[in-house]
């Protein structure tokens, strides 16, 4: 039996070319860094802050004003600031998934991608816990939903789901940066010892003293592990408690127990495609075409696929459920769903989740980058129809029909939606600009690996003899 044959068996394509070298590694990631920013760079942060600034603008003339310049009305009291809330917490899903999950089952693919999807985790938070303050109408007060000793000896209603939702932003919130921070001490201090001046300094003082000795790595590694330990049951617990919001009231279209694996799995969905959208665009502009490859890719359109057939399942479920319960009330609200007047949301939202990620079962789709592009795009419209279905269209015709309303949304609510997605982007291109993209670290032990690999292909055709003709 030959040497090859008693090989263990190794990757038919390494996720990064062995040929590169550790100092290539930094100087790759360190470039956009090192650099002045470009031109496309600086179009695009200012696009971004614009829409950033009418964000805030509108969020201070509506807490002039109040929520009524919003399209709400009755019964429709909640809309577009709640859908936006609960898309922003379900893209931030994904980074912990990828940085996590994936760690503690050493899936090697994540090591190029993790640290953009964990900033995107962070940023998606940000994003998502000004809704609830913007939609309280008050937001002076938003200290109320805090439990801490007063002077008016109120005390927070610890059976709200909306309570829950303050400790669940919290804490997520908490650990992600803890855990992101934590994987980037390793690149501070790479950045430390190439910067000079301001820029040294400041590194300096990020990167925590760390000189790579093994007794930093020990600690390193065990309080990376520690984090990850920590976030892997949030990916599942944090969505499952907005689900909450919804499935403990008694309405028709929340009421189901469905719900928390249903938007735990659609949080996955969205929060993938969101990394998708980023990754294509950074790999582009920044020249990272070597360490985002279209194996990390064509892994994260994978998960789309299945995520994406697990949310239409969870779809034809609610539908069977409905129709199968006997109840009038909930049977009507899935029909009406389908076939009334927000049918058109209904029907973006099946479209862009269950249809056109199957396109994913083709793999020249699943490698092509203006198809991968273009179908994270749809699924996170989808995802936010999907929000905006459930929480509309439940609201909008109750269990009395003079009670049934149309909801219109104003330029005001168009304002929120655009200038949250200003506000998230404008922070995801500050951290592209100021801090690495890609872990180096993390893609120095992928090398090392491709290095051994690559030495063992060698090592047989080494001690083959030269053919004799």
């Amino acid at each position: 039996m030959s040497d090859v044959a008693l090989s263990p068996a190794l990757p038919a394509e390494p996720l990064i070319d062995p040929r590169k070298s550790f100092a290539d590694v930094n100087q790759d990631v360190s470039a956009p860094l090192e650099r002045k920013p470009g031109m496309l760079w600086k179009v695009c942060f200012g696009i971004t802050a614009l829409l950033t600034l009418q964000f805030f603008m509108e969020i201070g003339y509506q807490m002039y004003k109040g929520i009524g310049i919003w399209g709400l009305n009755h019964p429709v009291g909640w809309a577009v600031d709640i859908t936006s809330f609960v898309f922003w917490i379900g893209i931030g899903h994904a980074g912990t998934l990828i940085s996590a999950i994936l760690h503690l089952f050493r899936q090697r693919w994540r090591t190029a991608i993790n640290r953009s999807a964990e900033a995107m985790t962070i940023f998606a938070v940000m994003t998502a816990g000004l809704f609830p303050l913007i939609h309280l109408g008050r937001t002076w007060f938003a200290y109320w939903l805090v439990p801490y000793p007063n002077w008016r000896f109120l005390w927070v209603n610890f059976r709200s789901p909306l309570i829950w939702d303050v400790f669940a932003v919290t804490t997520y919130l908490t650990i992600s940066i803890c855990f992101w921070y934590t994987g980037l001490i390793p690149d501070f201090a790479s950045l430390r010892d190439r910067s000079t001046g301001w820029r040294r300094a400041i590194y300096g003082v990020l990167s925590l003293g760390w000189r790579g000795s093994e007794r930093h790595w020990q600690h390193y590694e065990r309080a990376y592990m520690m984090l990850a330990g920590l976030s892997t049951p949030l990916v599942l617990s944090v969505h499952s408690v907005f689900s909450f919001d919804f499935a403990t009231s008694l309405l028709p279209g929340w009421h189901t127990t469905i719900f928390p694996p249903y938007f735990v799995a659609g949080a996955i969905f969205s929060g993938f495609a969101m990394v998708v959208t980023l990754l294509v665009i950074l790999r582009k502009v920044f020249h990272m075409e070597e360490y985002v490859t279209l194996q990390h890719l064509e892994n994260m359109n994978k998960i789309i696929l299945v995520t994406g057939m697990m949310v239409g399942y969870a779809y034809a479920t609610e539908f069977f459920v409905a129709l199968y319960s006997g109840n009038p009330f909930e049977r009507f609200t899935f029909l009406n769903r389908a076939g009334g007047p927000f049918a058109w949301s209904y029907w973006i939202m099946v479209t862009c989740n269950v249809v056109v990620p199957q396109i994913f079962w083709f793999k020249k789709f699943r490698r092509s980058l203006p198809v991968m592009f273009v179908v994270s795009i749809l699924v996170n419209v989808g995802m936010w129809f999907e929000r905006f279905t459930i929480i509309v269209t439940s609201l909008h015709r109750d269990f009395l029909p003079p009670n049934w309303s149309y909801y219109k949304p104003t330029i005001f609510d168009y304002s929120v939606i655009v200038g949250s997605f200003g506000f998230f982007f404008m922070w995801f291109l500050l951290f592209c600009r100021f801090f690495p993209a890609i872990s180096m670290a993390e893609v120095k032990s992928v090398l090392w690996s491709a290095k051994k690999s690559a030495a063992a292909r060698e090592a047989p055709r080494a001690k083959e003899p030269a053919h004799v003709s």
